[in-house]
């Protein structure tokens, strides 16, 4: 008989279909969550560092100096590219300017390679990490059992027979790499940490040391360029009308000799003191600190060196690229929304966030099959056949407990026995009645002996079928 039939016992209990694909399906949290953009981790990134381009420059906080490093190259250059060399070019060869060109571009390059890039900083520890790492300490060092003295903060290691130690980061909560060091300006731990520098606005550590080097080599060429051909120009115009006429007709070149006059000495330096410590293999942290000195005995020696100065500059200047360890770009994954439950009272089965949390939710989405509020016999519905599912010896339970239901024991276990209920038989699987307490005393439905097993072809079928069953059994 159909759920709209004009008599029988289903004219009371008329029930109308709830579409379970539609958007405003009662299976949903009444309290949903609207939904907001995601936020990139370079939006609540905790070190001093700012971010341009949608996290894709990263620069540290003070960047007044990086900015006048880039105004005393443009000028310097524009000014030689403008009045020396059209006139060297004429004079000597046009080798002149195509060859400061390409210094130019080479220096200007490698600067905004160490400037923008991420210098290899560090993550810092999650909560959960930072509180592990602190018990880890507390029991390595004896303190769980109470004390007044905080337990040390180093770790040592052996690289290639050279004890090295690893000092804890209050900041970070990490133990620190070796050759890692803390940068006081961008309050980040910095993997091969060689300094801060405020000329190129940024640290200069594992994933940008080989630009910086390259830029100051290169910036060091340009420099002795610019002044020996800017001192050419003059010398030729001395020679034409004098020493006087020639700067009046020139006065750019005085400036441009003057900058590179004060410059390349600091310039030059640099550059030669970074050549030693690539082909020693060292950073300027260590051999500022003295770590590898001869000094602190004569087994002190550097674990990182490789014994050949080729090697060395082979491994700083050619070798593979690490990734950044930050992933600034990264979306923040929020927290996922816990669904309220319904406030009537029905547990309505399937209304769950995940397939696995359905899973635990609805006894027939289980490895074995079990029993559901779909399967309770009603009148006029026609049985499929499917495997008979077992209850767990106790007492009756309601709707909402039915996840708990396991197949431990038998199904005899939940039906009275021939003995103590006179007039009852030992039914088969197909023929085992509902548990007792799952309806209302006195409905007709709970007589029934008929046990109705649902094999779903799909989650969706399943979702419906369910809802049904209590549509029915609430309208009961």
């Amino acid at each position: 008989m159909t759920p709209g039939g004009g008599s029988g016992p289903m004219k009371d209990c008329e029930y109308s279909q709830i579409s379970t694909h539609s958007s405003s399906s009662p299976m949903e949290s009444p309290h949903k969550k609207k939904k907001t953009a995601p936020k990139r981790k370079w939006e609540v990134f905790p070190g001093r560092n700012k971010f341009f381009c949608n996290g894709r420059i990263m620069m540290a906080r003070q960047t007044g100096v990086f900015y006048l490093t880039l105004v005393l190259i443009l000028v310097t250059s524009g000014l030689f590219f403008a009045f020396d060399c059209p006139y060297l070019s004429e004079k000597i060869t046009p080798a002149i300017p195509a060859i400061g060109g390409i210094l130019f571009f080479f220096v200007m390059g490698t600067l905004l390679r160490t400037s923008f890039s991420d210098p290899g900083v560090l993550p810092r520890a999650t909560p959960d990490e930072a509180a592990d790492l602190e018990r880890q300490i507390d029991i390595a060092n004896g303190s769980s059992s109470g004390g007044y003295r905080p337990p040390p903060r180093t770790k040592e290691v052996i690289i290639n027979g050279q004890t090295v130690k690893l000092k804890y980061c209050f900041t970070c909560k990490i133990f620190r790499p070796p050759r890692a060091s803390h940068c006081s300006l961008c309050d980040n731990c910095v993997e091969r940490f060689d300094h801060h520098c405020p000329w190129v606005g940024n640290c200069v550590g594992k994933r940008n040391y080989r630009f910086f080097y390259m830029f100051i080599l290169s910036l060091s060429f340009l420099t002795v360029f610019i002044f020996a051909f800017v001192i050419t120009h003059v010398i030729l115009r001395s020679q034409q009308t004098g020493f006087l006429n020639a700067l009046k007709d020139s006065p750019a070149s005085v400036l441009e000799a003057v900058v590179c006059f004060f410059s390349v000495w600091s310039i030059v330096g640099l550059s030669g003191f970074h050549t030693y410590l690539i082909s020693s293999n060292q950073t300027t942290n260590e051999d500022i600190k003295g770590s590898w000195s001869n000094k602190r005995g004569k087994e002190n020696y550097n674990p990182y060196s490789y014994g050949n100065i080729f090697t060395n500059c082979c491994a700083a200047l050619c070798g593979p690229l690490s990734p950044s360890l930050i992933d600034r770009r990264g979306f923040i994954q929020p927290d996922t929304p816990q669904l309220a439950g319904p406030s009537n009272g029905i547990t309505m089965y399937g209304a769950t966030q995940s397939q696995s949390n359905m899973a635990a939710a609805t006894p027939l989405l289980q490895s074995e099959p079990s029993i559901t509020s779909e399967e309770l016999p009603l009148p006029g519905k026609t049985s499929l056949s499917g495997p008979c599912a077992t209850l767990t010896l106790g007492q009756p339970t309601p709707p909402s407990s039915m996840p708990n239901l396991t197949s431990d024991t038998g199904l005899t276990d939940m039906i009275p026995l021939k003995e103590e209920h006179e007039g009852h038989q030992f039914l088969t699987p197909e023929e085992a009645p509902s548990p007792p307490g799952m309806l209302p005393s006195g409905s007709p439905i709970t007589h029934s002996h008929t046990m109705h097993v649902l094999s779903l072809a799909s989650q969706d079928s399943l979702h419906e079928d369910s809802v049904r069953g209590l549509v029915k059994l609430s309208s009961v």
